[in-house]
């Protein structure tokens, strides 16, 4: 009968060995990809994240590809929970602002992660016309209308169906906005599909039909750390913007009508500038936004890249890719430390930043802006694209 002692000694060999990995996973010296757990198969799970006031639940969907990337997307808001993405290391983070549980999007959210309309950004005075009738919105920024109103898209209930397509996964969302919900005329019938590709992309494809004239403007309204949310200041990070040219504003954030040239002044970022270098200059435009909050005409048409950021002690890029002709630059003004995130940690000011593809502000109330008109038979089709990698 053969000996049993190299068995003995393999089976301690690897007793040591599996201590001493355990070991070191517990101290984080080791890092272990959500792929590796789930066996890097995309798939989409769901279950419910909670429920309003008047008892209907709210489900969270978890998008995971193959390399370990996960996206968490609530039905309430169409809202980006959560993003995981590696860094230079491999090591995962969650990049996007957000809360832990429904009350908090319900109550004190400043637009984290969600779809944003009818309208996105602002329309002055909450008015606008329309072959020859004047619509009236809700002022809920100032004297102005701000992200589709009281009750935008950020605060419906979205229909969700998953789905699984080759090796991308996704989430087709729906809402049908009846004729006069929030002041905007006829009935749209909206739907926005978000795919997890297997190279780290979150792809965005907006649709949206009309039974009278109206005005359309949608976009994600999400905040990005790249350092991982509630992992500090963001002032850091190196922000290149694909614009020439961008819209300037008033008193209250309203374009003056202006498209005006970038060159020569603090809010151009043609060339990566850290995001920080310039926004306490004094500028007259970055001391009405409080900050950065402005609209840049994004240079070429079709899908092209419009932002690319980069963070430098982590190595995540972010590039924004899209067929929208304005991009609105938001570096977290009004962020003040009150506001307790995904991760239990405050949110200070400039913690995050937004880069929301869409038309300009005010467009209904500017003819030489881009046309936010749709009309019945017409079809609105843009598409964005958040991809991340690594230095």
């Amino acid at each position: 009968m053969p000996s049993s002692t190299p068995l003995r000694n393999s089976l301690a060999t690897a007793f040591r060995v599996a201590v001493v990995a355990a070991v070191a996973l517990a101290l984080g010296l080791v890092a272990v990809s959500p792929a590796q757990a789930a066996g890097g198969r995309p798939s989409v799970t769901k279950k419910q994240f909670g429920a309003l006031s008047n008892g209907q639940k709210i489900d969270v969907y978890t998008l995971r590809n193959a390399g370990g990337m996960r996206v968490r997307i609530l039905t309430y808001g169409g809202i980006l929970q959560s993003i995981e993405v590696p860094d230079s290391r491999g090591r995962f983070a969650n990049v996007t602002l957000g809360f832990g549980n429904l009350s908090d999007y319900v109550t004190k959210s400043p637009y984290f992660g969600c779809i944003t309309g009818r309208y996105a950004n602002r329309v002055a005075k909450g008015r606008f016309t329309l072959d020859g009738r004047t619509y009236r919105l809700a002022t809920n920024d100032g004297p102005n209308h701000l992200h589709g109103g009281t009750k935008g898209f950020d605060k419906r209930v979205w229909k969700a169906d998953p789905f699984k397509r080759g090796r991308s996964v996704g989430l087709v969302l729906t809402y049908t906005s009846p004729n006069g919900e929030e002041g905007y005329p006829g009935t749209l019938r909206t739907r926005v599909v978000y795919t997890l590709t297997d190279d780290n992309r979150i792809r965005m494809d907006y649709r949206a039909t009309t039974s009278r004239p109206t005005i359309v403007n949608l976009t994600n309204h999400a905040y990005f750390n790249l350092r991982g949310e509630g992992n500090g200041r963001i002032l850091g990070h190196e922000l290149q913007i694909n614009a020439s040219r961008y819209t300037p504003v008033d008193r209250t954030l309203i374009p003056t009508g202006r498209i005006a040239r970038l060159g020569g002044t603090p809010l151009d970022f043609r060339e990566p500038t850290a995001i920080g270098e310039r926004i306490n200059i004094g500028n007259q435009q970055i001391v009405r936004g409080g900050g950065y909050d402005h609209n840049y005409v994004v240079d070429g048409r079709g899908l092209r890249t419009a932002a690319r950021v980069v963070e430098p002690d982590s190595g995540r890029v972010l590039e924004v890719i899209t067929d929208q002709p304005g991009l609105q630059f938001y570096s977290g003004n009004f962020l003040d430390g009150t506001l307790r995130g995904t991760g239990g940690r405050l949110y200070p000011k400039r913690s995050g930043f937004a880069l929301e593809s869409q038309h300009f502000p005010d467009s209904p109330n500017h003819r030489n802006f881009p046309s936010t008109v749709l009309r019945p038979g017409d079809v609105y089709r843009t598409t964005t694209i958040y991809a991340f990698s690594t230095v």
